[in-house]
């Protein structure tokens, strides 16, 4: 088949939806999947009626394609979403542009919330529930049988603010935004108070009170919300991902957030911290990571809080946690304990600490437990999952639908006896 020309008029020609699908020859839902992934640009038309295509872009598009389709690219191959929340370039990372590091040492963890959601500063910010929304989540919560996990009481804690929230529906910014400032603190109040209560100031103060039976100083209540603070978003990591897709289908705000739950227990994420934190205390009982270092390595298993997929040199998160822990006396052993395997491994591979690692010194140091990481990475990224679902409240419905590869045999087969 012979490509199409574009006509001399071309770059002044708009396609319908149903015209451009027609010439790269997919659904109308692919040509917003390339519009989510940056390969095509779309224009509302007046009234708000659907949208238009450049003819010249769908063109050159349905050539590109057509050259690729002997290969194993193809459309739904790869997703990218167009995103003004984070950016992630050269061993650094940016919320709105701003320094992801710097931001998270000077504000407050609902601070650096409040900047990714809106865009704009608002000193000074609190979050603090209505103690019928908290009530209703601590009931569900304390129904929960006793080895339940920290994601397990979190999604059961929004599952239940949810179905006593009229107004989960409205998709609305303000709408989202108000019920953001509230789910956060109810999934903090709602799980098992300990010996600390922080009363209703900073979520770091309320959140401590859950995770450890020591008084909090000033060094370690400001290392948690800093930690909370560098957490916020990290782009599309996976539970972000699942996040958008359900946005995209219009779940509202709780349901978006179940989901980003529902993917952060992995091993390879928001549980990650776990595994370095149990770790570090097999290294404080040697007295050496050498042992410990060669039996992970010995069980074919990763070393723990080392290496990250994205950066090249040490995670910028690692570092800010780590400056703030060395001013912390009691996470001395636990901080030099994570230096041990560090050097350590970097025999076997130069691997650089992460955040894992990093947050795992502090709930080691602090008398938590090894799933306290888990519950801090989930309270801070509902923060960006929320950021997340509101941009993509702004985009087409159900633009998250990749198309798959047919691998299986082909049609038309005999029904099997």
């Amino acid at each position: 088949m012979r490509d199409h020309e574009p006509s001399p008029a071309a770059s002044e020609r708009r396609l319908s939806t149903k015209e451009a699908a027609e010439l790269l020859g997919v659904k109308p839902e692919t040509v917003y999947a390339y519009v989510s992934r940056g390969q095509l640009s779309s224009r509302r038309t007046p009234g708000g009626r659907g949208s238009t295509f450049d003819a010249a872009e769908v063109e050159a598009l349905a050539r590109r394609n057509r050259r690729e389709s002997g290969g194993s690219s193809g459309p739904g191959s790869e997703l990218s979403v167009r995103t003004r929340l984070t950016l992630i370039e050269g061993d650094r990372y940016y919320f709105r542009g701003v320094d992801a590091t710097e931001l998270a040492a000077r504000h407050s963890y609902e601070e650096v919330a409040e900047w990714l959601w809106t865009g704009t500063p608002r000193p000074g910010a609190v979050f603090t529930a209505p103690e019928a929304s908290v009530a209703v989540a601590r009931r569900a919560v304390d129904a929960l049988p006793e080895h339940a996990g920290p994601t397990d009481r979190l999604r059961v804690a929004a599952i239940a603010a949810a179905a006593a929230d009229p107004l989960r529906f409205d998709l609305s910014e303000d709408t989202v935004l108000a019920t953001a400032r509230i789910l956060i603190p109810t999934l903090v109040d709602a799980l098992p108070p300990k010996a600390y209560a922080g009363g209703d100031g900073p979520l770091a103060d309320r959140l401590w009170g859950r995770l450890s039976h020591r008084d909090p100083d000033e060094a370690s209540l400001r290392a948690l919300d800093t930690a909370l603070a560098l957490l916020v978003d990290h782009d599309l990591a996976a539970s972000t991902l699942a996040v958008r897709v359900a946005a995209s289908a219009r779940a509202h705000a709780y349901a978006a957030v179940s989901a980003g739950l529902g993917v952060i227990e992995g091993p390879l994420h928001g549980a990650a911290s776990g595994l370095a934190h149990r770790m570090l205390l097999d290294v404080l009982d040697h007295g050496s990571a050498a042992p410990v270092v060669a039996e992970e390595l010995r069980a074919g298993r990763r070393v723990p809080g080392l290496g990250h997929r994205i950066y090249t040199g040490e995670d910028p998160r690692a570092r800010a946690l780590f400056a703030l822990l060395e001013e912390i006396p009691r996470a001395a052993p636990a901080l030099a304990a994570a230096r041990d395997v560090v050097a350590t491994a970097a025999r076997h591979a130069p691997l650089h600490a992460n955040v894992d690692l990093a947050l795992a010194v502090l709930t080691a140091s602090s008398g938590m437990p090894a799933t306290a990481g888990e519950t801090i990475f989930a309270v801070s990224r509902t923060a960006g999952w929320i950021a997340h679902a509101l941009e993509e409240y702004g985009e087409h419905p159900m633009r998250m639908r990749p198309s798959g590869l047919y691998t299986g045999p082909r049609p038309p087969r005999p029904l099997p006896e």
